[in-house]
């Protein structure tokens, strides 16, 4: 599952005319990057969630070499209502998920999956990486890598721990029974880390997979050039 329906408004005037994971990483939309890595990882099916000027999205892998599904997110009020779109997608499967400004590589994406494979206990698994300060993202504390708590945009230099949330799940289907029932948050939007927080107070098992090889969260105008040099 790929959430692709935000427009982007961090990146300025670069999304005007297109959605943020459409912005081109050396010829190639970010969006094709993130696909190209799940199809070298074996996968042969993907949902879209759209919404911003999908029409840009479906025009462009209308002939990708991938099974493509879309759902359109009206209105884009959140991450954790775009995922509920993927219910019936999933049908009852267990199912990997990045936000569509997220790459990473073909083997991490193997590792994300099969940490949730190899642990039956296990109800969702969050991809990490390493930082200094995880202040710009979510701050996730774990012990003996099952985590304990989740803290979105912690203030600078507050975090005692240096894992950040990476933008990619592995989640059991169980996932969809908590973003039916989250509150809309102070940002009046429905969000994705409610429903994990919801599983954490509920004593449900959630671990941590650390990225182990090039990843990049372009959210910003400047992360562009950074991911080209990563690509």
């Amino acid at each position: 599952m790929i959430l692709a329906a935000g427009r982007g408004t961090r990146m300025q005037g670069l999304t005007d005319d297109r959605p943020k994971p459409m912005l081109p990483v050396r010829g190639k939309p970010i969006l094709e990057h993130l696909l190209d890595g799940l199809r070298a990882a074996g996968f042969t099916r993907a949902l879209l969630v759209t919404g911003y000027r999908r029409e840009l999205i479906e025009e462009h892998f209308r002939n990708y070499p991938l099974e493509l599904h879309y759902r359109v997110q009206e209105p884009v009020d959140g991450t954790g209502s775009a995922l509920l779109l993927a219910r019936e997608f999933a049908a009852g499967d267990a199912f990997l998920m990045s936000f569509g400004d997220i790459l990473a590589g073909a083997d991490d994406y193997l590792g994300l999956a099969g940490c949730l494979e190899g642990d039956v206990q296990t109800e969702a698994v969050a991809g990490v990486k390493y930082v200094e300060d995880p202040w710009q993202g979510a701050a996730v504390y774990e012990t003996e890598g099952v985590i304990t708590r989740i803290v979105e945009k912690p203030p600078q230099g507050t975090s005692t721990t240096h894992w950040n949330s990476a933008g990619l799940y592995a989640f059991r289907p169980s996932i969809f029974d908590q973003l039916a029932r989250i509150p809309r948050s102070p940002r009046r939007e429905y969000e994705l880390t409610s429903a994990v927080e919801q599983m954490l107070a509920a004593g449900r098992r959630l671990r941590m997979y650390a990225i182990q090889g090039a990843w990049r969260d372009v959210g910003r105008p400047e992360d562009l050039a950074a991911a080209e040099r990563m690509v």
